[in-house]
């Protein structure tokens, strides 16, 4: 999808509010074409003797429907704006976590085209009807001349190439500027986002005024394009200020000429000069030019990401088993490479390696959280790529080594009976500890990294599926907690594939997938593998 086809599409965003836009609009246009000829009419009926009131009348009615006219233009713009904000924003979230962890963008990155990016995409509905609708009193007082007297039109016709140049060159400029200015933006985001991560590192360094000039490192860049923004709007209006008064001066002229020769009447002229200000005032359509600009350089932030194809799922169910996992011929990431393994169904499986030889990396295969680049993965005979998202979801539940809690209360961020499953994690006693025990918001918790861990795995053992996989979630316990949840690991009755670190984690496991350079090296008992030294100085022993 291009910039320019995601523009488009959320033109149709505006909903309701964007046909109220486009109603009013072209209101207030039809009025502002109108009101010179009425003007004019109303003119030489008073140097005629007329004493109607009619002309006044009609004058003063258009008056009144161009103010209702502006008032809802500025109702339906806002509400329009915020209606296609949130529609992107919808649509670039779902996107972004259907994607998982395939998205490979940094989260600050994402965060500032969500929230930046969106917002100014986001303004395309309302800036392209604004923007039609600022063309039609320029268009209509070009042929207002024409009908009025012809050398009219022709004199102000020779200005309008510089005109249409100056609305030219102010897009080009003004989308690559704003391009750049959102990509500093983006850039101060992800180092900020990085750095809170880390704040406690920062902290225990002292390095919080290295990491403050490091995050705003790209500030200059970001002024830089800021005064650009408005050295282009500047220009162009100092330009258009100075090209205008000439255009409207020389159809005037010669107006007052046709008027000395009897070709034109008073009320003519003054139409005449007010056509030529219509049509030569471009003010309205630099300022919805310049918004279509931002909102295109918006749409080409958010348009690689939502290019990007999520996971596809297949229509097929799960049959009744015991939640065998095979992995047949993977190979992935260029980390792994024609693995062959088989999880039997109810068994432990724990897999151990050096650091980097794809652990984790096997463990995300194995619920799909990504996916190999050759070979497959099956689930009791059927490869995952085949099942609906809601039975693989349902069928596999992760714990990890650092993981996020969702939810309003620590039960709900858990999940099913979260009692049992807290115990079964050695949490229960520390969450009673807590102000509200179960009932505490996570966000309230003061969590350690081993506390965190526990609530990660009462997650996981609440989730109802088949297959349970540990990616080094027991990393941060102590040996008798570590201990106690193996022990509870050892008798559930579930398939398991255990990331393993510890000897104690492996030697309770039924089987030991050995990874090596890429690849299974063995599967075995713990106690047969441990007589090879080169396993055992995968433990550093």
């Amino acid at each position: 999808m291009t910039a320019s086809r995601l523009v488009i599409r959320t033109v149709r965003y505006g909903g309701v509010w964007a046909s109220l836009l486009a109603v009013t609009s072209l209101l207030q246009a039809g009025a502002a074409l109108v009101l010179p000829a009425v003007l004019g009419r109303a003119v030489d009926g008073v140097l005629g003797g007329s004493t109607s009131l009619t002309w006044p009348l009609v004058y003063a009615g258009l008056v009144a429907i161009s103010m209702t006219g502006d008032a809802l233009t500025e109702l339906s713009t806002g509400a329009g704006t915020a209606a296609a904000t949130a529609r992107l924003r919808h649509l670039f979230t779902r996107h972004v976590l259907g994607l998982g962890p395939s998205a490979g963008l940094p989260p600050g990155d994402l965060t500032s085209r969500a929230v930046t990016a969106t917002a100014d995409t986001a303004y395309a509905p309302s800036a392209a009807i604004l923007a039609a609708a600022a063309v039609v009193p320029p268009l209509g007082g070009v042929i207002a001349l024409v009908l009025l007297d012809p050398w009219l039109a022709l004199t102000f016709a020779l200005g309008l190439p510089a005109i249409v140049a100056l609305l030219r060159s102010f897009v080009r400029d003004t989308s690559a500027v704003v391009g750049r200015y959102l990509e500093a933006q983006s850039r101060i985001a992800t180092r900020l986002v990085e750095t809170l991560a880390g704040s406690r590192t920062v902290a225990a360094a002292g390095a919080a005024e290295r990491e403050t000039e490091r995050v705003l490192a790209p500030l200059p860049e970001l002024s830089a394009q800021g005064h650009a923004t408005w050295r282009i709007q500047a220009t162009t209006a100092g330009r258009s200020t100075l090209a205008v008064p000439f255009l409207q001066l020389a159809v005037l002229a010669v107006a007052g000429y046709e008027l000395a020769h009897g070709r034109l009447t008073a009320g003519g002229l003054l139409a005449g000069a007010q056509y030529a200000g219509l049509g030569s005032d471009i003010g309205p359509v630099i300022a919805q030019l310049g918004r279509l600009a931002r909102a295109r350089a918006g749409a080409a932030r958010l348009a690689p990401v939502l290019d990007r194809p999520t996971p596809a799922y297949g229509p097929a169910s799960l049959p009744g088993g015991p939640g065998r996992l095979e992995f047949r011929g993977v190979s992935a990431a260029s980390v792994l490479d024609d693995v062959n393994l088989v999880v039997p169904g109810g068994g432990a499986v724990a897999v151990v390696g050096r650091s980097g030889g794809g652990k984790s990396l096997l463990a995300a295969l194995a619920g799909r959280l990504a996916d190999p680049d050759d070979g497959e993965v099956l689930l009791d005979g059927v490869p995952l790529p085949s099942l609906k998202h809601a039975e693989l979801r349902e069928a596999v539940g992760y714990a990890f080594a650092r993981p996020a809690l969702f939810g309003d209360t620590i039960a709900e961020a858990i999940g099913g009976d979260a009692e049992t499953a807290a115990r079964a994690a050695c949490a229960d006693a520390f969450i009673r500890r807590l102000p509200l025990g179960y009932r505490t918001p996570p966000s309230e918790a003061p969590l350690s990294g081993g506390e965190l861990q526990r609530l990660g795995l009462a997650r996981a053992f609440a989730h109802p599926g088949r297959v349970l996989v540990l990616d080094d979630a027991t990393s941060s316990l102590d040996t008798v907690t570590e201990t106690q949840v193996g022990d509870v690991l050892t008798r559930d009755g579930r398939t398991r594939l255990i990331i393993a670190h510890r000897v104690g984690t492996a030697a309770r496991a039924d089987l030991v997938a050995w990874l090596d350079g890429g690849t299974v090296r063995a599967c075995a008992p713990h106690r047969e593998l441990w007589s090879d030294p080169e396993y055992r100085a995968v433990f550093g022993e």
